[in-house]
């Protein structure tokens, strides 16, 4: 039974001669602009100062720049999935671009008027929605470009994302020096403006019938055809899919809950001050971004779920071994620790869109995937709850002068123990029986 999204009459497909290719490039110009979302904390500072938001307030910076528009990430994505099957990638791109840069230009303008509502309003809604639709566009295509290559090409996409906090992390803190975070806001508009319309004028879906010169399907039972994709609904009737929201949610809540802590943990532990722990954070940005491409790449070669099994066996390992390294005073080891459990992280992101494709079939992938982005949002609560709370209740117990080595044992015992469980659901993951 074909289950597979009609296509908006005036969607453009690429002509037999379009070098699939340029796909990757368009998908990483939309996702640099829509993943400097997680170099927002560089706002954090500005944005404070000129509201006068004290520490207790509501409206202070990182609820109204990260938390919000990461949270309506997911959900514009999961609800906006089937309208990206219906619509296409390059109409999906052009609305992203739409309210991703105007989010930052009524964030900009509520700044300039030190209004609060405007900047939560611009920033955390608006430009989140943008981020959900763009995140999920450029994936959704490069599945149907890519049948042989899927990981590799969802990575390319998604290492995007990973790219631009790097890349913005720089750039927002030279735009806030030269010419203050108002002004700043209003560049990066008009910069990102650019980027996205061009990626957008580039990204288009292949023919129904297209295949690579070459190409024959593989003949296994983990991986279905166009011609028996699931939509979403079907799909979130299985186990399958649960499964796999439980995997993500558990990958994503153990990498965010101690990229949440990474900073603190340094500074506690090794006495390293401030900027060493920032330069590290952000040498841990470019693991997390290539570790989307190289992961995904490998999955192409022992499976997605041979390569989430070595995730959460690996990192469980990991998690338990970093709180004996910090009692030795093993930086070295530490730093290692660190950026091997950010490849993989940033590895779940890329890797799960194939998973997907390989389980329920290609055909809506975008409305799926939009569905089981959901879980990033709940981990984004999640993680930095676990960790945070229990390390800051463990320090607070201590007494005065005391060493705060400790404070982190517990928090990185349970998130252990979290990637445990993930690996109990990868394993049970099974490809769904012929309909």
């Amino acid at each position: 039974m074909s289950t597979n999204a009609a296509p908006s009459s005036a969607e453009q497909l690429a002509s037999a001669s379009f070098n699939r290719w340029l796909i990757p490039l368009a998908a990483i110009l939309i996702h640099v602009c829509i993943g400097s979302v997680y170099a927002w904390s560089t706002f954090n500072k500005p944005i404070n100062t000129i509201l006068h938001a004290d520490t207790d307030s509501l409206v202070k910076a990182p609820y109204i720049t990260f938390s919000t528009a990461l949270v309506l990430l997911g959900l514009s994505a999961a609800f906006g999935g089937p309208w990206v099957e219906r619509n296409g990638p390059r109409k999906t791109a052009m609305f992203s671009c739409g309210f991703f840069c105007t989010g930052l230009v009524i964030g900009a303008f509520g700044l300039s008027m030190a209004s609060a509502p405007l900047v939560f309003i611009g920033m955390g809604l608006i430009c989140g929605i943008g981020c959900g639709l763009g995140y999920i566009a450029p994936v959704s295509t490069l599945v149907k470009w890519f049948p042989d290559r899927r990981g590799m090409a969802t990575g390319f996409a998604v290492m995007g994302f990973g790219g631009g906090a790097f890349v913005a992390g720089k750039l927002n803190v030279y735009l806030i020096d030269q010419i203050g975070i108002v002004n700043g806001l209003y560049a990066l508009a008009g910069a990102y403006l650019v980027l996205m319309l061009t990626g957008a004028a580039i990204i288009r879906r292949p023919a129904a019938d297209w295949k690579p010169a070459g190409y024959v399907p593989k003949a296994v039972a983990d991986q279905r055809s166009a011609e028996s994709s699931l939509n979403r609904n079907q799909a979130l009737a299985t186990p399958q899919f649960w499964l796999m929201w439980g995997i993500l949610f558990i990958n994503v809540t153990a990498g965010i809950g101690i990229l949440a802590q990474a900073s603190p943990m340094m500074q506690d532990i090794f006495s390293k001050k401030a900027g060493e722990a920032a330069a590290v954070v952000s040498i841990i940005s470019l693991f997390n971004a290539g570790g989307r491409l190289l992961w995904a790449s490998v999955s192409d070669w022992i499976g997605r779920r041979n390569t989430y099994i070595t995730f959460f066996v690996v990192q469980a390992g990991l998690f338990l071994l970093i709180p004996q390294l910090n009692h030795g005073g093993s930086w070295l080891l530490f730093e290692l620790s660190l950026f091997v459990i950010f490849t993989m992280y940033g590895g779940g992101f890329a890797t799960i869109p194939a998973f997907l494709a390989d389980m329920f079939g290609p055909n809506n992938v975008g409305a799926i995937h939009g569905a089981v982005l959901t879980a990033w949002s709940a981990a984004a609560i999640v993680g930095p709850v676990i960790i945070t709370y229990l390390s800051d209740k463990a320090k607070a117990a201590l007494p005065a002068g005391a060493s705060k080595a400790f404070a982190y044992d517990l928090p990185l015992q349970i998130l252990a123990g979290f990637l445990l469980v993930g690996f109990l659901l990868t394993v049970s993951v099974r490809p769904l029986k012929p309909r």
